[in-house]
C-alpha cells in the first residue's frame, strides 16, 4: 500500500472506468483500491454492484457516497468485535464524507460527466423514476 497518492488522479481513474461501463461504487473501489496500491481483492468491487443509482435504482443512496463509505470501513473499520476506537474513527471519517457530499449534492461523478454517459444516465433516471411510481413510494434521494 501506498499513502503517497493524487487526489486528482483518483477522480481521473474514477471518471474514466465510469465511462468504460462501471457503475458510481465500482469507481470510487475501483480507483482507491488503484491508486493506493492496496492488496484487496476484485470481489469488493464486486460487493458495491448493488449500490449503483441508489440502491438498484431505488434512489436512497449514491453509490459514489457507498463506495467511499466502504473504502472508509477498508481504512478505518474494525475488525474484531469491541474495538471501538477504530469503529468511533471509522464513524466520524464517514460522517465527514456524508456531509460533504450532502453540502456538495451530485457533484462528485457528475462534474466530468459526458455526452458519451448521457444515454445511459437518461435510461438509468427513467427506470428509477419506474421503480419509484411501481413501488409507491417517494424516492429516499428526498433526503438530499
Amino acid at each position: 500500500m501506498t499513502y503517497n497518492v493524487d487526489i486528482d488522479q483518483i477522480k481521473k481513474d474514477a471518471v474514466e472506468i465510469f465511462q468504460k461501463g462501471f457503475a458510481c461504487s465500482e469507481s470510487v473501489i475501483y480507483s482507491i483500491k488503484k491508486n493506493f496500491e492496496l492488496e484487496m481483492s476484485d470481489d469488493a468491487i464486486a460487493m458495491s454492484s448493488g449500490f449503483p443509482w441508489g440502491l438498484a435504482g431505488a434512489g436512497c443512496i449514491c453509490g459514489a457516497l457507498a463506495g467511499g463509505t466502504m473504502c472508509i470501513g477498508y481504512f478505518f473499520g474494525r475488525r474484531t468485535p469491541g474495538d471501538n476506537s477504530s469503529y468511533m474513527k471509522c464513524q466520524e471519517v464517514t460522517k465527514e464524507l456524508h456531509d460533504y457530499f450532502k453540502k456538495n449534492k451530485w457533484r462528485f461523478m457528475l462534474q466530468n460527466f459526458d455526452k458519451r454517459n448521457e444515454k445511459r444516465f437518461t435510461r438509468t433516471k427513467r427506470t428509477m423514476y419506474q421503480i419509484r411510481r411501481i413501488n409507491g413510494r417517494k424516492s429516499c434521494r428526498n433526503n438530499y
